[in-house]
């Protein structure tokens, strides 16, 4: 009787555990790999923008989405004529601006990023 009880447990263990091993296994399909700078013909300056990117807007921005986190994603940010959010125009002035003084929930970098690391920046930000 005492292995009927083992096999049941066994049994339902391997049931309740399939859902979890499909879902782990689908989620798994759809993160893609970060490509490296040279896969994105980034140049030295780009790929420096990229690292700040990475150190100081990721937290909040998308890069290679238009779907965003706490921000909007910037795919594209210098593709269109107008920002989504505010309605500014795209161009390296408004965005320039909105970086070193910041926004509504978005903090002000203009005392924390160099003028070397603002203008690596803004060279990534137009790969997007």
């Amino acid at each position: 009787m005492k292995s009927r009880g083992r096999l049941f447990n066994l049994k339902s263990a391997v049931v309740l555990s399939v859902p979890v091993v499909i879902l782990v296994s689908l989620t798994g399909c759809t993160a893609e790999r970060r490509k490296s700078d040279v896969e994105l013909g980034l140049n030295p300056r780009q790929a420096a923008g990229r690292r700040v990117f990475d150190d100081r807007c990721a937290r909040c921005h998308e890069a290679y989405s238009s779907r965003g986190k706490k921000g909007p994603g910037l795919a594209g940010l210098f593709n269109q004529q107008y920002l989504s959010k505010s309605g500014l125009p795209a161009n390296d002035e408004q965005i320039g601006d909105i970086v070193r003084d910041g926004r509504t929930d978005m903090p002000a970098y203009g005392d924390v990023l160099t003028q070397k690391q603002m203008e690596d920046l803004m060279a990534y930000l137009h790969t997007l």
